[in-house]
């Protein structure tokens, strides 16, 4: 196996930005892109699949041990992270990966697709969407009315409501990566009733402030709808049942575009199905990867 794919952490320079990655266990390759943008990778760590996949997990630019972009906070648009991703692919000498992204990374791995089919065994899109804006904000919205229904009386529940209102003033590491930690109940399906199970995934949300801006300071628009009914490459869907952010709605959305598709809900799970049912997930993931790759070769 070439020195790029031994396990553990690796950093290598692409465009003159600092690029790092962990190595996780054995099989067909795959690569796991974070959400956010500006979550660091630790919470996305999947070690059932690493028993049957070469799970290689990537610290997006900006974050972690990644090096920042000359625009930071700006600059990280979806073709910024695909050019990074096409350098790590082309570093790690694999003909044909697959690559996973969970939400904001599953927008990313969309990106990559479109443009980068060449590369890529398949694509897994983990609690995606195939476009952002008001559509999904009122989504949202509406999602996080029913978790707010289901949680009356939970004296708890005000400081998850408090940490989402405050969203649109994040401005820094710091508050990036506390009202993430205080929103986090929202995201699953029953957390409190788990709370110390997700204790660990708890302390691993980090991230940085990236503003969702590129490198001229114009938002970073995502409306994948028209573009993906021309996309080549197998595709896996999977959602949580109770997802808030990017729910069952969006996946049935991506699975009827995309032409060669297979969707899979995770009933009992909310934006995070590798925590909340890590036997089902890695089923569903491990299956179509270890598939597809056949198919590959």
């Amino acid at each position: 196996m070439s020195t790029s794919l031994t396990q553990g952490t690796h950093t290598i320079e692409l465009d003159g930005v600092a690029q790092r990655y962990h190595v996780a266990g054995s099989g067909p390759v795959c690569l796991a892109h974070p959400g956010g943008p500006g979550f660091t990778w630790e919470y996305l760590r999947m070690p059932a699949l690493e028993e049957r996949l070469t799970m290689v997990y990537v610290e997006p630019l900006g974050t972690g041990g990644s090096g920042r972009l000359a625009a930071h906070p700006d600059g990280y648009s979806r073709a910024r992270y695909a050019q990074a991703l096409d350098g790590l692919i082309e570093h790690l000498g694999v003909p044909k990966v697959h690559l996973l992204g969970h939400s904001h990374g599953g927008f990313v791995t969309q990106y990559y697709a479109l443009n980068h089919d060449d590369r890529l065994a398949g694509i897994v899109l983990y609690d995606s969407a195939p476009a952002t804006g008001g559509e999904h904000f009122e989504e949202a919205l509406r999602n996080l009315g029913t978790f707010t229904a289901k949680n009356a009386g939970n004296p708890k529940l005000q400081d998850v409501l408090d940490a989402w209102a405050m969203v649109p003033t994040i401005a820094d590491d710091e508050t990036f990566t506390s009202v993430s930690r205080r929103l986090f109940p929202a995201f699953f399906a029953d957390y409190w009733s788990r709370e110390s199970e997700f204790a660990p995934a708890l302390a691993s949300v980090n991230g940085s402030f990236v503003s969702g801006l590129d490198e001229h300071g114009a938002p970073d628009l995502i409306d994948d709808r028209e573009a993906l009914a021309s996309l080549k490459t197998p595709a896996l869907v999977v959602v949580g049942r109770h997802d808030f952010i990017c729910g069952p709605h969006w996946a049935a959305e991506l699975a009827d575009l995309i032409p060669d598709s297979t969707q899979v809900v995770l009933e009992r799970s909310g934006h995070f199905g590798h925590l909340e049912q890590p036997a089902e997930f890695t089923r569903a993931v491990a299956d179509f990867v270890t598939s597809t790759a056949d198919q590959a070769r």
